[in-house]
């Protein structure tokens, strides 16, 4: 039970990781911006008061991978030998 834990975490901690890098991309390549001054961005940001659309954008994209993902995980177990 306990390494079925273990791995549960395993799993959630990537897939955390892989989201998080995943925004930080999508930020830098939407809002270049960023890397120049981005107190401004911030700012802007505030100003508009649209703090989710990073994160649903992000969510958006990485639900797309993950599908991918799985996808192309079934059908590569589809074609590998069993072994018992």
């Amino acid at each position: 039970m306990k390494s079925l834990k273990m791995k549960f975490k395993k799993v959630l901690l990537r897939e955390l990781i892989i989201y998080l890098l995943m925004l930080l991309a999508l930020a830098l390549i939407m809002h270049i911006d960023l890397l120049t001054d981005p107190s401004t961005r911030l700012q802007a940001m505030q100003d508009k008061e649209n703090y989710t659309h990073p994160l649903l954008y992000s969510f958006v994209v990485y639900a797309v991978i993950l599908i991918l993902r799985k996808t192309i995980d079934f059908v590569t177990g589809l074609f590998q030998k069993k072994t018992d």
